[in-house]
């Protein structure tokens, strides 16, 4: 009946009589199992030609692609304590919107009035300025009067030693005249005296002679004395001369001693005045901190310090703000082995938590529900746990990622790489070798080639 004998019996036997035979004698599974298993066959060799995406897969969370729209955390400036709250967790808040008020704990700004005191103070010490710039003015105008007066006084005290050294030079000249005058009369008396022995000459006329030339000393001698004062009116005028110029720069002096001694102290006036004006604007700014307000638009998550009266310290943490309308991005984590296979601007699949997906890691374009991303930024150093932060942004080509995300949320990723057959990423996976490095959506091999 099964023909395994080369002498068959099914046409010696009734097989009807016998249902069993009958069952097996109608069976066509001989028959359909070989050809389901060569279709099965065929199909399989064709579906290793099928092409299939290499890709990276990651674990990764939304965040912001900027640093400025992500979560941060609000902070006191100064030590306070909570006077009132403007808006619960929650909330929507604008840029400049008021958070919660302080007031202040610190003894020395307890003063209301400290602004306007220190401002009060700062008035003082710029009139004060004025008056020491005033006087310093004033002493300039009295060394420039007496600097004048000087110049005066020493052209006429000039003018006065120009007319001694004159009159010294006449009386120089009278006298030379008046020792020519006396050496005459003593010739002149010789010879009456000769002429006076000889008997040439009376008494009378001797005497007379003698009279005369007693009267020529007198005015030599009278002479003398004229140049003598003369001389000592030289010396005088050349001392008051000296002395003039003396006392006037002593005055002179004295002046630009007080005058440089009120610069300094307008100098120290000046110091003291940027002291309380810097004094000032930090009071000034520290009135508008008691006033926390939000940096941008955003929604307040969580409040880090509560209750009112309690007291904060300084740079403590109040609330957290999430930023509205951030730019959304995936932080994923990769392998150290998979970052040459990165580069910025490659192609990402994303499927985000708690959105529905049906998701072909091998065939990108037939799953549904993931979203398109591209590469942003890569980390040029390694995290704590020896991966490596990659940066993915919304591919704006490709559909939007949903509105509903929020920040925090996870996300699978799928870096996609090159396409090659089914038969040779089964062997590449048996073998443990690593994707392919790839660029512009060519293999290595091939720019290898080229």
């Amino acid at each position: 009946m099964l023909n395994l004998s080369k002498n068959p019996i099914h046409k010696k036997i009734n097989s009807s009589k016998y249902s069993a035979l009958t069952i097996v004698k109608n069976r066509v599974g001989h028959r359909v199992l070989p050809r389901i298993l060569t279709g099965a066959l065929i199909i399989f060799i064709i579906f290793l030609f099928v092409p299939w995406t290499q890709n990276i897969r990651a674990r990764g969370t939304v965040t912001a692609l900027s640093p400025e729209s992500r979560p941060q955390m609000l902070h006191s400036i100064i030590p306070g304590r909570i006077e009132e709250w403007f808006v619960r967790e929650g909330d929507f808040v604008k840029r400049g919107d008021t958070i919660v008020k302080i007031s202040e704990i610190k003894s020395e700004y307890f003063d209301p009035q400290l602004v306007e005191r220190t401002t009060d103070q700062v008035e003082a010490s710029e009139k004060s300025i004025e008056a020491y710039s005033s006087k310093v003015n004033t002493l300039e105008d009295q060394i420039k009067n007496l600097q004048a007066v000087l110049s005066l006084k020493l052209e006429q005290a000039k003018n006065k030693l120009k007319q001694a050294q004159l009159k010294v030079k006449s009386d120089s000249i009278k006298y030379v005249a008046t020792t020519l005058n006396e050496e005459i009369a003593k010739k002149q008396l010789d010879r009456f005296e000769e002429l006076f022995n000889d008997g040439l000459k009376s008494q009378t006329e001797f005497e007379s002679r003698k009279l005369k030339y007693q009267k020529t000393i007198a005015e030599q001698i009278g002479a003398e004395n004229d140049l003598l004062a003369s001389r000592n009116e030289v010396i005088n005028a050349q001392i008051e001369l000296t002395t003039i110029r003396n006392d006037y720069n002593i005055s002179i002096s004295k002046i630009n001693s007080e005058k440089f001694s009120t610069a300094s102290n307008q100098m120290s006036a000046i110091k003291d005045l940027r002291s309380l004006e810097n004094k000032l604007s930090n009071y000034q700014v520290r009135q508008g901190l008691y006033y926390v307000t939000s940096p941008q638009d955003g929604y307040i998550t969580e409040s880090l310090t509560t209750g009112i009266g309690e007291m904060i310290k300084e740079n403590q943490q109040i609330v957290s703000i999430m930023p509205a309308n951030a730019d959304l991005a995936v932080e994923m984590f990769v392998q150290p082995i998979n970052i040459p296979l990165l580069k910025k601007g490659q192609h990402v699949r994303i499927q985000f938590d708690g959105w529905p997906a049906i998701v072909f890691s091998g065939w990108p374009n037939k799953s549904y529900g993931t979203f398109g991303g591209t590469v942003n930024a890569i980390d040029r150093f390694a995290q704590a746990d020896g991966t490596f932060r990659i940066l993915v942004e919304p591919d704006t080509t490709k559909q939007s990622w949903p509105e509903v995300l929020s920040l925090g949320g996870g996300a699978n990723s799928m870096l996609l790489l090159s396409d090659v057959p089914i038969w040779y990423e089964l062997w590449r996976q048996f073998n443990g070798f690593p994707p392919d490095y790839y660029s512009n959506g060519t293999s290595n091999s091939k720019e290898k080639e080229k």
